[in-house]
């Protein structure tokens, strides 16, 4: 929530869904479902327990609802970042892992791993930048390629998982 205020535990204990979803709906990238879903669980004890309300949710989740979270997210270092067209949440987050300062050569490495990514699996490539650099995002693309499906469906969720909880802690505060 770049320049925001931090949300109060309690406050967002006391919100109606709707205000509850609008204050938190940018931890999973344009999909306030998965926050929405989850308000049924308050009051929360913790962000880290309202964080794991969130996950059981998108654990409990069809498939389709999986995919669509996940294909809701950027493509790293890809056209909608070179367009300035990512949240702001996005657009710090490859920021910090060096994204938006790649060498013409690494700018092609990324494109043909992202290219090849989608063509196997039909999303994109999902990591938790802020937890990562170039070169440890580019060896992750080239190792990930080797997995299946459901595989990689896990990894994006569990890497989801990783990113919201980041952005929860930042945004709200005990």
């Amino acid at each position: 929530m770049s320049g925001a205020p931090p949300l109060s535990l309690a406050r967002l204990n006391s919100m109606n869904q709707t205000g509850f979803t609008t204050a938190l709906g940018f931890a999973f990238e344009l999909s306030p479902w998965v926050v929405e879903r989850s308000w049924s669980e308050r009051p929360f004890a913790s962000v880290e327990a309202m964080h794991e309300a969130m996950m059981a949710v998108l654990d409990s989740a069809t498939t389709a609802d999986k995919l669509a979270l996940i294909r809701a997210h950027p493509e790293l270092a890809g056209k909608a970042a070179i367009a300035k067209q990512l949240t702001a949440e996005s657009t710090s987050e490859q920021a910090s892992a060096g994204l938006d300062r790649l060498t013409p050569e690494e700018f092609a490495r990324f494109h043909e791993l992202n290219a090849a990514y989608g063509q196997r699996f039909g999303f994109p490539f999902i990591i938790a930048v802020r937890l990562n650099d170039k070169a440890s995002i580019l060896a992750a693309m080239q190792a990930r390629l080797a997995h299946d499906e459901a595989a990689e469906i896990a990894e994006a969720i569990k890497q989801i998982g990783l990113i919201s909880k980041l952005r929860l802690l930042d945004a709200v505060t005990a």
